[in-house]
């Protein structure tokens, strides 16, 4: 078991090297003769986990990168082991980059306390049979069995979460993003992560959390980039895929019936109706239109000639909701970590950006006991 720790901490100390070193935009040849090390190899095998970094040619790692020691064995760092995707609008590198590591250390937080109170991440990983060259009609396919397979009901909103917690090892979390940051998925080596901007109204939400279940589940066959723009919707082929799998898994043809006849409906009845089913659905009125359009209910000349301002926050009906902070099965690890001593409640709150009075009451509006006296 030593000799399995130590590989594992082995690799984690070398996959942050690797991280400073394309930081920095190093070749590994170039790493090389900046620390002295033999060749490319060396550098190569130590990113690698395969040989093992001396205690001076971590101190001279240190030193060269401005980075202090804990930095390479804080156990709660994902530096070089995640992959972020972003989905922004107008927000600046440095900005993003500021967010992401505090990101990582939500995550971070997770990842370590979860093994310490003996939470194992799933053994397996499922997958969409989705490629490149995969049709919109196929990923419309997928989101409609994705509904039946999960039994995800009339309105799969209103479970979509939870499955992705329960059924796929999918940690959710709801946070408090920067402007212009409305989500993310993050892959880790152990298990996948979706964040949310709890601050969005609850349509917003919901497409957004089946959009980034998309990239979890394609990530493999078609890995999304670090940035992705917003307010290019759909100009990829892989994010008309996304965007129509969202829409499939979010408004189920079985659950539009009451649409089939809808090209024969007045205006003002098309209106009323359009906005009311999103509303239950809990979607936008608009996405709704252009999902008709899709499962060929609605012509696209009809589509069109409805009026955007109608349809606006789905006629009124939108109202913003403000679901709680992170998620619960994230805040009963951690409060099952500070019951079990493996992490200090003041750590705890460093490592989720809180007070820790915020955090007594974060545990509080979950309904999660913790037994440490706050």
């Amino acid at each position: 078991m030593q000799a399995f720790w130590t590989g594992v901490m082995n690799l984690a100390i070398g996959m942050r090297i690797s991280a400073l070193r394309r930081e920095h935009g190093l070749s590994q040849d170039e790493l090389a003769g900046l620390f002295g090390f033999r060749d490319r190899q060396t550098v190569s095998a130590i990113e690698t986990g395969v040989r093992r970094v001396t205690a001076s040619e971590l101190l001279l790692v240190a030193e060269k990168f401005n980075v202090p020691l804990e930095y390479f064995t804080d156990p709660f760092r994902l530096d070089g082991e995640v992959a972020f995707s972003w989905r922004q609008r107008d927000v600046g590198q440095s900005v993003l980059s500021e967010y992401e590591q505090m990101a990582g250390r939500w995550i971070g937080a997770y990842r370590r306390l979860a093994t310490l109170t003996g939470r194992r991440a799933p053994l397996m990983r499922q997958a969409l049979g989705l490629t490149r060259h995969s049709r919109v009609e196929d990923a419309m396919e997928a989101g409609e069995r994705f509904v039946a397979e999960f039994d995800l009901g009339g309105a799969p909103a209103q479970r979509l979460a939870e499955v992705m917690q329960n059924r796929l090892g999918i940690l959710v979390l709801m946070v408090d993003s920067y402007q212009g940051i409305s989500g993310a998925a993050c892959r880790l080596p152990e298990f996948d992560t979706v964040l949310i901007a709890r601050r969005d109204t609850a349509a917003r939400r919901n497409f957004d959390l089946a959009h980034e279940l998309f990239h979890i589940l394609t990530w493999e066959a078609m890995p999304p980039g670090h940035v992705e723009d917003a307010g290019d919707i759909g100009r990829t082929h892989v994010e008309k895929l996304a965007n129509h799998f969202a829409g499939a898994v979010l408004m189920p043809a079985a659950a539009l019936r009451e649409f089939d006849d809808c090209g024969q409906w007045s205006m003002d009845h098309l209106i009323a109706r359009l906005n009311a089913a999103a509303d239950e659905l809990q979607v936008t009125s608009s996405a709704l239109r252009w999902r008709l359009v899709a499962l060929r209910k609605l012509k696209r000349v009809v589509a069109r000639a409805v009026p955007d301002t109608v349809l606006r926050n789905n006629g009124g009906r939108n109202r913003a909701t403000l679901p709680l902070l992170f998620s619960r099965p994230f805040v009963e690890v951690v409060a099952l970590a500070i019951d079990e001593g493996h992490v200090s409640v003041r750590r705890a709150a460093q490592l989720m950006g809180l007070p820790i009075d915020a955090l007594e009451e974060l545990f509080a509006d979950h309904g999660v006991d913790c037994q440490i006296d706050l």
